[in-house]
Parts: structure tokens; C-alpha cells; sequence
């Protein structure tokens, strides 16, 4: 389905063309028009699907269109982190670009400046806000902000947010806000806590459920299996033989992303982290250090497998194998983007193996085994055979990649996979925000408040 089969206006739909978004994700086409008729809903959908604009374009639409007061907030967008929020911020301003619907971005970790110009814009009213929890309840307890004349409330990465312990302050907000609202929750995964808060402030809602995708086949996808204690000097290994510059390295813990970051400095690895403790600036320095090519390894949680828009990433690895299928391809799928190649290294400890089990289940094939170093070989768990084919010191795990896969159906996992990743790609792309900001010279005084 095209965009222009939608029932959007023509404006939003010069936008969209603009920016090159032709045709719709599944995820779009299934939920747009569940939301243009005025429906609650639960969306299931993996990041990368296209979620932002599916919920966006059709709240913008009805803003622009149904004679919502233009003195209020009509909208307010949940988001778990500034980041995604920031992201979030920027497709709005694409979207909206010929239309009169402004937003505001409110998040903390900001200086006294940004929190003030995110008081103004609350108090005089903006369409969209587009917010952290904590952040908002901050100005809702300062009492000038006013929900009265809320009619959407929309929960991105609704799962995520349950999982940093954002329940109580949803509901503080929710129970804020008109009962007649229209309420959209869109989530990766719907484990019982999400299912607990779809109850709690939905009513009667369709639901839409898009499989996770298996990863492209893009991404040349390892394993290493070795002791617990031997993981460390192999991710220096994999470091300085395979790939040691445009790298992310997946954590479990914001302990483990610490003590990581710190051994691979001390080591000359040029390595930032990244995690919740970090205030604002101190993410963006590091991003902006990466992006710049200052800054060659970024050490995360789980912060960084969602909503964070970095390209050209050349290696995944995970240090530690996340526990949810979905999370292992979040992880991986930051590689491998806007039709590159890219290469995921997963190091599976004795304590990891049920976790790769379930991965493996999911992707239908087992992942290549990659034979260990000779110095950490005599280390490897003794009841784990290791890979016959030892891959020459120094060679990169990407060379060679097609000889790697294994059985019949490889070629048909590989057609699923890159149809997926068009998928992808289409979501994320087309939309260059600062080409759109610079453009937008003559914008009113409330979009002036989120610059």
C-alpha cells in the first residue's frame, strides 16, 4: 500500500514525499487507519518497523484537520529515553512541515536553559509534547502544566519503559488526563506487565501484532563459546584482529559497561560508555565523539539497541547474550543498515548458553561457531566442541561470509531476511531533519521554545 491510499491530507502527504516515504510498512498500513477512525490500540511491533511515523502522521493529521484548540496540548507521546525522544522530535518535524502542529521535546539531563524554554512551551500550549515520564511529572508537580484538553496519549517502546520501572509514573500521568482520550500503545515485545498497563488505560482496543523479523542477512552473524572468566581478553581479541573502529559492545549492566569501558581505555582502545547513569551532555558528547570518528568503541545496555539513529556501524558485539530473543535483534540490527554489510560477535559464557538456545530456535539455523585463540583455546568449556575450520589470526569475520551459513534453506532465510531489511530501511530513511529545520525559517514562536 502507498501512502497516498491512506485518508491523509495532501500536505502531510507532500511531506512524505519529500522526504521519500513511498510506500507503507506493515505496521502502517495496519494501524493508520485504525487510528484515523478514532480507535484505541495495542501495536506489536519490533523497532525499525516503522512504529514513529504509523502513530504520528495520523495524529497530526486529525490535529491539522479536526479543529483541535490551537492553545493547548492535544498530544502527549511517552518515550523512554531523551534519545528516542529527540529521534521521535525530528521525524514530527519532517511529518508536520507543511502543516501548523508543533511539538516540544521534554526530557532531563538538561541545563536550567532547556528546562525553562521546556516550561514555557508547556505552559502556553503545544500540539505534541513528546516526553520522559520522569521529566514530565517534574513540570505536571510544579503545577503549570494543564492536560485537560489532552486527546491522544501514545506510549512508545511501551515494554521498555516497564522495564526501567516507568509503571507508576505512566499511570500517575494517565490518571491526569481526559477519560475520553484516544490512547496508543506501540511495543516491541508484550510480556504481563505490558498486558497489566494495556488494561489499566485502554479501553476496548484493536490490536495489531507484526512478527519480529529475523535479522538480514546482511549481517554476518559469529559466536564464540569460551569460560566466563576468559571474556574479557577475548573481547580485546576480537578488538584488534577483526574490527576496532565503529563498534558497539552490548552489556548486561551498567556495572559491566563501566568496568569494560574502563580495561578497554587502559588497554589504548579509544571506548566511551553509554548508559542511564549519564546526564545529557554527557551522552552526546559521546555520540558526537563517535559519529566524528574521536571515539572508536561505545560500550552500552540495552540504552543503545533502540531508538538511537547511528549509521555506518561496522560490528555488534554482545558481551553478554541478552535474554530476550527481541533484544538480540535490536542489538544486531544497529549493523548492517541502509543496505550495508556488517558483522555481529556474540561471546556466549557457560551461563549463556539457554539464551543462545532460544535465539537459535528463533532464527532457525544455528550461528556460525568461530574457533577461539589459540591462547584462550586451553580455556574453552570442556564440553563444547570447538569449530574445525580455525579462522587465520587477523582475518575479519565478514570475509568469506556465504561459506558460513549451513543446510538447504539458506537461500530462502536470506531472501525473508533481506525483504525485512528493505522494510527497515524504508522506515528509517528519506528524512534528513536538519536539511527540514533549515528550511523551516519563518516557524512560530512555539517551535522557536524547542530549538
Amino acid at each position: 500500500m502507498t501512502f497516498d491510499q491512506l485518508d491523509l491530507s495532501d500536505n502531510i502527504l507532500m511531506a512524505l514525499s519529500e522526504m521519500n516515504f513511498k510506500e507503507c510498512t506493515p505496521i502502517q498500513e495496519q494501524t493508520i487507519p485504525v487510528i484515523l477512525e478514532g480507535h484505541d490500540l495495542i501495536a506489536c511491533a519490533q523497532t525499525g518497523t516503522g512504529k514513529t511515523a504509523a502513530f504520528l502522521l495520523p495524529v497530526i493529521d486529525m490535529i491539522y484537520n479536526d479543529g483541535y484548540p490551537t492553545d493547548a496540548i492535544n498530544c502527549i507521546v511517552m518515550s523512554p529515553t531523551r534519545e528516542l525522544a529527540q529521534q521521535i522530535d525530528r521525524q514530527m518535524e519532517g511529518f508536520a512541515y507543511h502543516v501548523p502542529v508543533e511539538s516540544l521535546p521534554v526530557y532531563g539531563g538538561t541545563g536550567g536553559e532547556d528546562f525553562g524554554r521546556q516550561q514555557r512551551g508547556l505552559r502556553k500550549g503545544v500540539d505534541i509534547v513528546i516526553a520522559t515520564p520522569g521529566r514530565l511529572l517534574d513540570h505536571i508537580k510544579m503545577g503549570y502544566v494543564d492536560l485537560s484538553q489532552v486527546s491522544f496519549f501514545i506510549l512508545d517502546e511501551a515494554d521498555r519503559m516497564l522495564d526501567m520501572g516507568f509503571y507508576d509514573d505512566i499511570m500517575r500521568i494517565a490518571r491526569q488526563l481526559p477519560t475520553d482520550r484516544q490512547t496508543l500503545m506501540f511495543s516491541a515485545t508484550m510480556p504481563a506487565k505490558t498486558r497489566k498497563l494495556a488494561k489499566e488505560i485502554l479501553r476496548n482496543p484493536r490490536r495489531v501484532d507484526i512478527a519480529v523479523s529475523r535479522p538480514t542477512d546482511k549481517i554476518d552473524q559469529n559466536v564464540y563459546l569460551c569460560r566466563q572468566g576468559v571474556k574479557p581478553a577475548l573481547l580485546l581479541h576480537i578488538l584488534r584482529n577483526h574490527c576496532s573502529k565503529r563498534v558497539i559492545v552490548f552489556a548486561a549492566s551498567k556495572m559491566a559497561v563501566k568496568d569494560l569501558t574502563r580495561e578497554l581505555r587502559r588497554r589504548g582502545i579509544k571506548a566511551a560508555e553509554m548508559h542511564s547513569d549519564l546526564d545529557q551532555n554527557q551522552r552526546e558528547e559521546a555520540l558526537l565523539g563517535f559519529r566524528a570518528g574521536k571515539i572508536d568503541v561505545i560500550v552500552a545496555t540495552d540504552i543503545l539497541a533502540r531508538g538511537i539513529d547511528i549509521d555506518d556501524i561496522a560490528m555488534v558485539v554482545n558481551y553478554d547474550v541478552p535474554r530476550e530473543v527481541e533484544d538480540y535483534v535490536h542489538r544486531i540490527g544497529r549493523t548492517a543498515r541502509a543496505d550495508r554489510d556488517g558483522i555481529a560477535v556474540t561471546i556466549v559464557g557457560e551461563r549463556d548458553r539457554q539464551p543462545l538456545r532460544r535465539i537459535e530456535q528463533f532464527l532457525g539455523y544455528e550461528i556460525k561457531r568461530c574457533q577461539l585463540p589459540e591462547e584462550l583455546a586451553s580455556m574453552a568449556p570442556a564440553n563444547e566442541e570447538q569449530p574445525r575450520n580455525h579462522r587465520p589470526h587477523g582475518e575479519r569475520p565478514g570475509d568469506n561470509r556465504r561459506g558460513g551459513r549451513r543446510g538447504s534453506g539458506n537461500q530462502k532465510r536470506r531472501g525473508n531476511a533481506n525483504a525485512s531489511a528493505n522494510k527497515d530501511n524504508h522506515a528509517q530513511a528519506g528524512y534528513n531533519g536538519n536539511n527540514h529545520h533549515n528550511r523551516r525559517t519563518n516557524r512560530s514562536t512555539q517551535s522557536s521554545q524547542k530549538q
